[in-house]
């Protein structure tokens, strides 16, 4: 990950006056308004954009429901936002008018995020975008502002998509034979899946910074420039909208599933520093090797992370992805240039940064950078103490506190944590909260197959 900017103008992106100009010449037909729902995935409308640019430009209106369910797009009781008792309206969707992006996978389309708002115009506290916005703003009432990387991993499967669906997801192929990780050799079906999606990254104006196969089969990483944090995670929704998209045109399944298959783990590692101005404060200097706020950040990371883990790891399965010698951590250290410690420094000169290696890929993007930000704030503001980095394998490092073994653990911290409810508001923790106690919940009703492997004629 190095110190190269995200564009912060092209002609993959336009503003209101440009759209209408588009729309005037007949360029672009359709306009998706998509919100980020609490899973990370894009939500919304296609609207005609004639009739978008002259009546909706404002804001169409979306059932809250939209926050307010599970994965399967199941109604979840227990949210304050919306539910049964309130007969689930409506909230007005606000356009981002600097988010409106060409679609080149989708001929004549443009895409464009929107937040919820309340009917006084308030921002919807508990929506993804905002939940990140308002960690940005204590950071920038600090005089700091967030430069972020994102780096993820996942899996392809051959495969129809519809077809794995009737198959309930058994017997899925890898698109890759073996570990193909840091490999130029891949098979004909990956070099030309790999070559489409840069293109349509490039000119849908997010250009990757690099594509690499992975260790496990089928695994692929892709990471993008550094530059503005929102920005780097509107980008990021939709990468994997993109990558779906021309997957399943080819025959291909993509997960971000944290762990697909045991003994497989897939990552979203945020790369992070503050700056003031166009200084970074994480840059040696001074005779310093690690100046304050780089200090101070990362020891609010090793104390504040512990009490947000179901921002990064939101599932049970989440956590089977951290395991001994997966190059995903296992305990809440820090390092310079270590893959085993959590919070990995690297990079030189301007372009170094921390490497945040605790969320899974299956991560809300503005959620997992919302409580790495929020961690930060802790360590900038209360200067708790750093303990000592981890210079060998940090799996074998008993000093450190440990990763939750599972949601359950994860939850117990989250949940009326004083320093998430202070970071993120009280609404916010029992929203985030109840969603996950949903999940636990909807695990523990189902027999696995591993269950029937184990016991069915052993007990």
């Amino acid at each position: 990950m190095i110190d190269q900017q995200l564009p912060e103008h092209d002609q993959a992106v336009l503003d209101v006056d440009a759209l209408r100009v588009a729309v005037e010449r007949g360029e672009v037909t359709t306009v998706m308004v998509a919100v980020p729902d609490m899973v990370g995935r894009l939500k919304g409308k296609r609207f005609d954009a004639q009739v978008f640019a002259d009546r909706l430009c404002s804001g169409p209106e979306m059932c809250a429901y939209i926050l307010a369910t599970d994965v399967d797009m199941g109604p979840v009781d227990g949210f304050d936002l919306t539910g049964w008792e309130s007969g689930y309206g409506d909230v007005r969707v606000r356009p981002d008018a600097r988010m409106i992006r060409h679609l080149p996978y989708e001929p004549g389309t443009v895409l464009v995020h929107a937040d919820p708002v309340h009917p006084d115009g308030m921002f919807v506290d508990v929506a993804p975008r905002q939940v990140l916005r308002a960690q940005l703003a204590r950071l920038q009432a600090l005089g700091l502002r967030v430069k972020a990387g994102l780096e993820s991993e996942f899996l392809l499967y051959e495969g129809d998509p519809h077809q794995a669906i009737l198959n309930g997801y058994r017997d899925m192929r890898p698109a890759a034979p073996h570990n193909l990780d840091y490999s130029l050799d891949h098979p004909p079906t990956l070099t030309d899946f790999f070559r489409h999606l840069e293109d349509v990254l490039r000119d849908a104006g997010m250009p990757a910074e690099s594509v690499k196969t992975e260790g496990a089969p089928g695994q692929v990483e892709i990471a993008f420039p550094y530059g503005e944090a929102m920005r780097a995670c509107d980008a990021y929704t939709v990468f994997k909208h993109a990558t779906r998209a021309l997957a399943a045109r080819r025959g291909i399944l993509a997960t971000w599933m944290a762990a697909p298959e045991s003994g497989v783990g897939s990552g979203l590692h945020i790369h992070l520093s503050l700056w003031d101005g166009e200084c970074s404060l994480f840059a040696p200097g001074s005779g310093q090797d690690h100046p304050d706020h780089l200090t101070r950040a990362l020891a609010g990371l090793v104390s504040g992370m512990p009490d947000l883990m179901p921002l990064c790891a939101p599932y049970p399965n989440s956590y089977k992805r951290f395991a001994p010698h997966s190059f995903a951590p296992t305990r809440f250290s820090w390092g310079s240039d270590n893959r085993t410690a959590a919070f990995r420094i690297t990079g030189h000169s301007t372009g170094r940064h921390v490497e945040v290696r605790l969320p899974g890929a299956d991560a809300n993007p503005y959620l997992a950078l919302a409580a790495v930000c929020a961690a930060i704030h802790h360590g900038l503001t209360t200067h708790p103490d750093l303990p000592d980095p981890c210079t060998g394998d940090g799996y074998e490092d008993t000093t450190a506190r440990p990763v939750p073994r599972d949601l359950v653990d994860a939850l117990m911290s989250f949940d009326g944590s004083a320093l998430a409810e202070h970071a993120l508001g009280k609404g916010v923790v029992r929203h985030y909260a109840r969603a996950a106690y949903h999940e636990i919940d909807h695990h523990l009703r189902h027999v696995t197959d591993v269950e029937r492997l184990r016991w069915i004629d052993r007990v």
